[in-house]
């Protein structure tokens, strides 16, 4: 449901309703109006290239097959020789894969061939092994053979020229093996992306000391640093800043200099010591600062410089949902990458979920399948955003629209795999 759908009478019922809230689709396009893929290349060895943008459309310089040959293990033969079963011919040669028969097949002739060998010039079918008996030379064909069986045809998966990746293709395993297989030892790709990461909060302290009275740990600069290397981002860690206005500015002005992103968590709401919102306003332009959305009410979007900023909420869960939901698809966006859908589809819900309409909830889930095969999905239980445990229970978010209310037992919702 549309979030203008929603009556204001509705709406004003909500004890934290903020008539300022964007709605998360509304959020998601208007980031993409203000993204530009990084124009930068560089030409690399194909074993250094999973994980990185093609930067320009990749052409087949030959033919793949670059030659018919056999695909299977059996004897090369010309069909018009077998026109029935029972008929014996005259073994004169063999091939092999990489090393081919170089003679020339005659009538009632035929080439023993393994699978991967070039077919032998006069032949047009191979007959499989298991349908033949050898008896010295001469080999007896149990049945007819039709033209072209068992043949792999010249260019038959790829004909020479042919565009076989695009340009913003991710490359992966697969990617890297089809570029080898067509003799290509560098490709072109986009340069890295440079993120600039940092953590806001006096009370945070780093993993392996001690902790004070009242502070925490900072987790999200970990769980960001993982979300942003799986990507295949450049990740420029500039560790946790103080709530201290003038140490922040310095460090925006730092990021903004180094990177093409700049991704912060925490100091996003409105408290007296949540400086972010403010050096915004005054050394960068701020597009939105609430989104309609649970968990991950305060999140800003904007630019300083040149460089996109997101600043995410503190709550650990926060921070993971609002970078998965909107700050994964930019950067897909300026890695230059095509386009990419994130697929949802229905699955039937184990257990009730309270909601009260006015923002879209993404609540952990764990999907699986019952007795009969169908998909069920439950959630985490309890779904406080600063229970990180449950994202490393979940396999997935249950997405519950703006206008939803309470969801019952049996109900088709709809699921998000991580």
């Amino acid at each position: 449901m549309a979030y203008e759908a929603l009556s204001l009478s509705t709406l004003s019922q909500m004890e934290d309703y903020d008539p300022n809230s964007m709605p998360v689709e509304q959020a998601q396009q208007l980031i993409r109006q203000f993204l530009h893929p990084v124009t930068e290349t560089e030409e690399i060895d194909i074993l250094h290239a999973f994980q990185r943008t093609l930067a320009e459309d990749v052409r087949s310089p030959l033919n793949v097959p670059p030659h018919d040959y056999s695909s299977m293990d059996g004897y090369a033969v010309r069909h018009e020789d077998l026109a029935t079963g029972g008929i014996a011919l005259k073994k004169v040669g063999t091939a092999f894969a990489g090393n081919a028969y170089t003679g020339s097949m005659g009538k009632r002739e035929c080439v023993r061939i393994m699978t991967g060998a070039m077919i032998p010039q006069g032949a047009d079918a191979v007959v499989m092994q298991e349908h033949v008996r050898v008896d010295g030379d001469s080999i007896v064909f149990a049945n007819p053979a039709k033209k072209m069986q068992n043949i792999r045809l010249m260019g038959e998966d790829i004909r020479q020229d042919a565009v076989v990746l695009v340009k913003g293709k991710r490359i992966g395993p697969a990617e890297m093996g089809l570029l080898a297989s067509l003799g290509f030892a560098k490709v072109r790709v986009m340069r890295k992306l440079r993120v600039a990461i940092f953590s806001t909060g006096d009370e945070l302290v780093q993993p392996g000391h001690a902790l004070g009275s009242g502070q925490i740990y900072d987790s999200n600069r970990y769980s960001l640093t993982g979300l942003l290397t799986e990507l295949g981002a450049d990740v420029l860690d500039m560790g946790a800043i103080r709530d201290e206005k003038e140490t922040l500015r310095a460090a925006f002005h730092a990021a903004a200099e180094k990177a093409d992103v700049i991704i912060t968590s925490g100091g996003a709401s409105v408290g007296d010591a949540d400086y972010v919102k403010q050096l915004l306003d005054e050394i960068g332009e701020v597009v939105f600062w609430k989104i309609a959305m649970k968990p991950g009410k305060p999140l800003a979007y904007g630019k300083i410089g040149k460089a996109h900023f997101f600043g995410l909420p503190g709550n650990p869960v926060s921070a993971m949902v609002t970078f998965q939901q909107f700050v994964r698809n930019a950067l897909w966006v300026v890695m230059g990458q095509e386009a990419k859908q994130v697929f949802t589809f229905k699955a039937r819900l184990a257990n009730q979920i309270k909601k009260a309409p006015g923002r879209t909830e993404f609540q952990r889930g764990i999907l699986s399948q019952d007795a009969e095969g169908s998909w069920e999905v439950k959630t985490t239980g309890d779904q406080g955003s600063g229970i990180l445990s449950s994202m490393s229970r979940a396999n997935s978010y249950i997405i519950l629209p703006t206008g939803q209310g309470n969801v019952e037992p049996g109900a088709k919702v709809d699921v998000q795999l991580f």
